[in-house]
């Protein structure tokens, strides 16, 4: 699976970001062979599972320009890096707390020249500050996730939906939401048309505000 892939699902991207998503897998592939990040099945299939991947929370958001991310957990960089990417004008703040992760995202960073991201080698519960959306990729169960994140939502919403919690996760979600009514979960297949994304989904979790 080419970078085309990403192109046929985002075409109005500028040159710019074309080239930016073309750099992704020969940076991943030279990292990853220094600092396993990614499973070797997945580097070949780099674009599909973590890139498009990634960009399904594009698919249900366009973040405003001047707005704030968070992206707990980001491991090799998802969705962090590809949002970036397509967001020049939003900030991205990537948290890790294993070293040699936040390495590979540094570098991959450099590499891209992105100016609109900020790594962070931590537990997200020690970080400072407060965030439009927080995103992630199946890092754990909600309560968990939900109890990691508390006070980091900010309480003045940009945009057309409220603040909170935008997470990338597959398989049955009945029982870690059931004790979040608000929570809306998206079919990933509502957006691509790859078998790949049968089982995706992505829930959209608003949160209150808590100073």
């Amino acid at each position: 699976m080419t970078v085309e892939i990403i192109f046929e699902n985002f075409p109005n991207l500028s040159e710019d970001q074309k080239q930016n998503f073309i750099k992704l897998e020969e940076l991943y592939k030279d990292w990853n062979q220094k600092i396993n990040v990614v499973s070797r099945k997945d580097i070949d299939e780099l674009y599909l599972r973590h890139v498009l991947h990634s960009l399904g929370i594009a698919k249900f958001i366009t973040f405003k320009d001047g707005s704030s991310i968070l992206d707990v957990g980001t491991g090799g960089g998802f969705p962090g890096i590809p949002l970036a990417i397509l967001f020049p004008e939003v900030h991205f703040t990537l948290v890790d707390s294993i070293g040699k992760k936040i390495k590979v995202v540094n570098e991959v960073v450099e590499g891209l020249q992105l100016t609109n991201v900020t790594t962070i080698n931590a537990r997200v519960e020690e970080i400072p500050g407060q965030f439009d959306f927080i995103v992630s990729r199946a890092v754990a169960a909600m309560p968990t996730f939900v109890h990691w994140i508390k006070g980091k939502i900010k309480k003045e919403s940009k945009h057309p939906i409220r603040n909170g919690i935008l997470y990338l996760k597959g398989g049955d979600l009945n029982e870690e939401l059931k004790d979040y009514r608000t929570a809306e979960v998206y079919n990933l297949t509502d957006y691509f048309k790859e078998d790949f994304f049968e089982t995706k989904k992505m829930v959209y979790l608003p949160l209150k505000f808590k100073g």
